[in-house]
């Protein structure tokens, strides 16, 4: 079942704290947390999921925003957005340092929070891909899908205005439809644009198979198999004799 993106607010002003949530919530997205102080985070960043971080600079704490920019950035592999009162030259300087995927800047209305949510994804998933693909040449990066970030046991995938969170386990199969990929759930199906080899890299390569030039297969859902085809939640999917093959091996292991 795809999940909403889960965010943890931290910001010592509860009002605006408040409106952000009711913001956020409207859209769609969840909000794991809303916290004032640093320790709050770093307790909520141990003990639940989190994909994304809205921080205020300034915090009724010690430590500030910035430090806890810094844990997150040694401790996690998640996106954060600096959310503060002050631009000026020093802090922005000082923000930089801890090289945040977004800077909002207050008073901020619903879209501008939306947007920087986005862009933060955006840097988020085309930095985890140039750090992957560093030795492949790019062609256009506004080509490269958003929906290709992963994130432990999951991939985003992006329907309308939201990223949804797709659990590896509920992916029953991948079809290749010209320039599009067509995840199929067990209940629902997501258009993706990628090449169907370069997805195939980024699921679970234990689970995952490439069973035919046109799909992808989740080994976990196969529920029959002749020698033409296996069936996966009533859809006939051709598979190649290899693949066959394999599967049978599998079988009689």
């Amino acid at each position: 079942m795809e999940q909403p993106i889960k965010i943890l607010i931290v910001e010592d002003n509860v009002i605006i704290a408040d409106d952000m949530q009711s913001m956020l919530e409207e859209i769609g997205y969840e909000i794991v947390d809303n916290v004032i102080v640093y320790e709050q985070a770093v307790e909520v960043l141990k003990t639940q999921q989190v994909d994304l971080v809205l921080i205020d600079i300034i915090l009724a704490s010690d430590k500030t925003g910035i430090d806890l920019g810094k844990h997150i950035r040694e401790n996690y592999d998640i996106p954060f957005i600096f959310v503060t009162s002050n631009s000026d030259r020093a802090t922005v300087e000082n923000a930089k340092t801890v090289k945040p995927n977004g800077y909002l800047v207050k008073p901020f209305e619903q879209q501008d929070l939306y947007t920087s949510i986005e862009i933060a994804l955006s840097n988020f998933i085309y930095g985890k891909q140039n750090a992957s693909n560093s030795a492949a040449p790019q062609d256009n990066i506004e080509d490269v899908p958003l929906s290709n970030s992963i994130l432990k046991d999951s991939i985003f995938v992006k329907k309308q205005h939201l990223y949804y969170r797709i659990q590896f386990g509920d992916i029953q199969f991948i079809k290749a439809d010209n320039v599009y990929l067509e995840v199929n759930t067990i209940d629902k199906k997501f258009l993706v644009r990628s090449p169907l080899k370069d997805y195939l890299e980024k699921l679970p390569q234990n689970k995952f198979y490439r069973a035919h030039k046109s799909y992808i297969v989740n080994v976990d859902h196969i529920d029959a198999i002749n020698s033409k085809d296996i069936m996966i939640n009533n859809t006939l999917i051709p598979i190649s004799k290899d693949f066959k093959e394999f599967i049978i091996s599998a079988m009689n292991s």
